[in-house]
């Protein structure tokens, strides 16, 4: 059966019914991201494509698995299985590209951020470092920077940033070093993306830019949910508020685009 690309969210939002991935959110409410079905009409199977990530539903489909959109140009993508049956589906198609992986969710939940803590944390910039939210001459040079790529990249413009977005970088010696950003949006939040250079790794960067990001949005009234790739990341989330909701399996899966 063909793969068809979708252009109304709603022929496959009874699929995804229930989820609780923003960035799913994000593609069934015309923010972001692109979907494929195996039909047009009642769809047994379907993916949902939105910043580096792949979201399946429905009943398992090899198809689905080798679905390669036009708008993912990067080499390394993360598959979110629903369930064990997927996971056989994406480890028989792609072997040993697919790389198991266990991310961390946490509970959305406004009223758990201590703000009084946070704007301590948020002031904790060292000596010669710089705090600044993201404008346009700084959304060009994170573009530029590998490792800090995801604060911005997956919106088409700084324009776009603008309307939908929000973030902050350190600066030290002119340089861009930390940030936290929107990796993605949805109606009424954004999807938390930090990173940090290297080489300042384990300063507490992170935690300032991340608290600062995470005043800013509540001051604004967007909820910044933060889905953790690894320990470290759930560890800096629950320091600074967040609550541990669940783990969940995805496959990363590299080299991809030659498969």
């Amino acid at each position: 059966m063909a793969v068809l690309q979708v252009t109304d969210p709603n022929t496959i939002a009874p699929l995804f019914a229930g989820r609780e991935d923003t960035l799913i959110w994000s593609y069934l409410q015309g923010c972001m991201g692109e979907s494929f079905a195996d039909g047009l009409q009642e769809p047994q199977s379907a993916v949902i494509c939105v910043g580096g990530f792949m979201f399946f539903a429905g009943r398992p489909d090899p198809e689905m698995v080798a679905v390669k959109p036009a708008s993912f140009t990067f080499d390394c993508v993360l598959m979110v299985p629903p369930s064990r049956d997927w996971e056989e589906v994406i480890e028989a198609v792609l072997g040993e590209r697919a790389h198991r992986w266990v991310r961390y969710a946490t509970k959305k939940d406004k009223t758990a951020f201590d703000l009084e803590e946070l704007a301590q944390y948020a002031a904790g910039l060292p000596p010669g470092f710089e705090l600044r939210p993201i404008d346009k001459e700084l959304y060009d040079r994170i573009l530029k920077l590998p490792w800090a790529w995801d604060m911005c990249g997956h919106f088409p413009s700084c324009e776009a940033f603008a309307a939908h977005a929000l973030g902050f970088v350190i600066l030290h010696q002119g340089e861009v070093v930390a940030g936290a950003s929107t990796y993605s949006y949805y109606h009424g939040g954004i999807e938390v993306e930090i990173d940090t250079r290297q080489d300042y790794r384990r300063r507490g960067l992170a935690t300032i830019c991340g608290a600062a990001l995470i005043l800013e949005c509540l001051a604004r009234g967007l909820y910044p949910n933060w889905d953790a790739h690894n320990r470290e990341s759930i560890a800096l989330a629950q320091k600074l508020g967040y609550v541990f909701d669940r783990e969940y399996t995805c496959y990363e899966v590299y080299p991809w685009r030659s498969l």
